[in-house]
């Protein structure tokens, strides 16, 4: 039981705030998009959260390879 509470709390601390970006992106709150995940995976019997750590880890995959220049002596 343990052991569920650290993941849980690995995944709350560490999280790849894909629901708030999603929602930026979509325009929409990020309350929105979380409560749709939760229903989702209800209806899914969890594979809404196996669709959500893809996600996850596209946009970090995204964030390391896309790197912001401020100017263009940053070449």
């Amino acid at each position: 039981m343990n052991f569920i509470h650290s993941v849980r709390h690995y995944f709350e601390r560490h999280g790849y705030h894909v629901s708030s970006r999603l929602a930026d992106r979509l325009g929409m709150r990020a309350k929105n998009v979380r409560l749709f995940f939760i229903y989702i995976s209800f209806v899914t019997v969890g594979l809404s959260f196996g669709f959500y750590l893809i996600i996850a880890f596209l946009l970090k995959l995204k964030d390391i390879v896309h790197t912001k220049r401020s100017s263009v002596f940053d070449l």
